[in-house]
């Protein structure tokens, strides 16, 4: 395992971390935790205004002239609203629950953010280093991206790399890359038919939502597998469905919410523009009227093909290439990380932190209550953010 020359116990940090979980944009405790582990570092720090974010700016010592090379290092900060179940001696017992890592994303950064800050003598450019708010759902990345997230530094970011730590999946302190997609687009789809109620008993004089939300509920399923190309995935998932209180009136309306997912851009705005056609139709067919409304969360998260090979290279000569994998396939979970990509070149790397004694097929994955993720990583995912960056700014 590689090691760090300076700084703060990461393992340390990150259990205490792991005990105060905090959800969403607000996370109080959590960032005043990171500010102290940062202190005393010769950054410029700047607080987020609308969501508690940190984003430090390494200046390097080596005179440049032109535009300042500039690498941006992520890592988000935001808990679940799951209580744990781990029995771990350090598990959280707020009801909240770092079910998804980021608690060690950020201990390996502020490890990083240590080591390049003692070389900083040897770096002909600068560092963001962002610590993020609400990854889970809230788009904290926009937010930070608002606030002007990427004139930090005074020069834009040229390359981004974020590591993400997985429970299971691959072996124990495998790093894993992919060119290209590397995780799919989210969005929602909140439909609602709307008609006229009645007694059950006389359909006719009445305007039922019912069949409507139901037929848009397999019509929606039916429309991916006719309308876009097998080879290239797309899920629309109805997770929410509700009509009706009883069984012998009719509703007045019904509605759908579905989660929406898809591994490429064109892919992603023809499916967002057919869904309200689909519905659309249904409606008038039911003599109801139907609504959408398309929430847009996250892009698709798309890797820069000479990053993914680069980040490769720096694990190999680091560590090995045993301890490097590259994905033949995306995963379907979605990241606002894709942001900082559509910003900059860069690569969202993996790191596996499943326990040694697990398997790596069986263990429970990220968002499980269960989930453990085994603190023997932080090093190394803190050595491969100072090797990259090191190969970037180097004099």
């Amino acid at each position: 395992m590689g090691g760090m020359s300076t700084g703060p116990d990461i393992v340390s940090l990150r259990r205490e971390l792991h005990q105060i979980p905090e959800v969403g944009l607000q996370l109080p405790r959590t960032q005043a935790a990171v500010l102290e582990a940062l202190a005393g570092l010769p950054l410029e720090i700047t607080l987020g205004k609308t969501l508690t974010s940190i984003v430090g700016v390494l200046r390097g010592g080596v005179p440049t002239e032109g535009k300042r090379p500039v690498v941006l290092l992520r890592a988000d900060m935001d808990a679940l609203p799951v209580e744990e179940l781990t029995g771990l001696e350090w598990a959280s017992t707020n009801g909240n629950m770092h079910g998804c890592g980021h608690d060690l994303h950020m201990a390996m950064l502020v490890g990083a953010a240590h080591e390049l800050c003692a070389r900083r003598d040897e770096l002909a450019g600068d560092v963001i280093f962002m610590f993020q708010p609400g990854e889970e759902g809230v788009d904290g990345a926009r937010f930070m991206l608002e606030e002007g997230l990427l004139d930090a530094a005074g020069s834009r970011p040229d390359w981004t790399y974020a590591i993400h730590v997985w429970a299971a999946l691959d072996p124990f302190g495998t790093f894993t890359t992919k060119p290209g997609t590397v995780m799919a687009s989210s969005d929602v789809a909140k439909v609602r038919m709307i008609g006229r109620g009645g007694h059950g008993s006389t359909p006719q004089l009445a305007a039922d939502p019912v069949p409507a939300i139901a037929e848009a509920t397999t019509a929606l399923q039916t429309m991916v597998t006719r309308r876009f190309d097998v080879q290239n995935p797309v899920v629309v998932t109805v997770g929410l469905l509700q009509a009706g209180t009883i069984s012998n009136v009719i509703p007045d309306e019904g509605r759908l919410e579905a989660t929406l997912r898809t591994f490429d851009t064109d892919v992603r705005d023809r499916l967002l523009a057919a869904i309200p056609e689909v519905v659309s139709g249904i409606a008038a067919a039911h003599g109801v009227k139907g609504e959408v409304e398309i929430v847009e969360q996250y892009p698709v998260t798309v890797n820069d093909d000479a990053e993914a090979d680069a980040v490769a290279a720096a694990v190999t000569d680091l560590f090995g290439a045993d301890r490097h994998t590259r994905w033949t396939k995306p995963l379907a979970a979605a990241e606002d990380f894709s942001r900082l990509l559509q910003a900059a070149p860069g690569c969202f790397i993996g790191l596996s932190a499943c326990p040694p004694d697990a398997d790596p097929a069986t263990a429970p994955f990220n968002h499980s209550a269960y989930a453990r993720f085994d603190d023997g990583v932080l090093a190394d995912g803190a050595a491969l953010f100072t090797e990259l960056t090191m190969r970037k700014l180097r004099a």
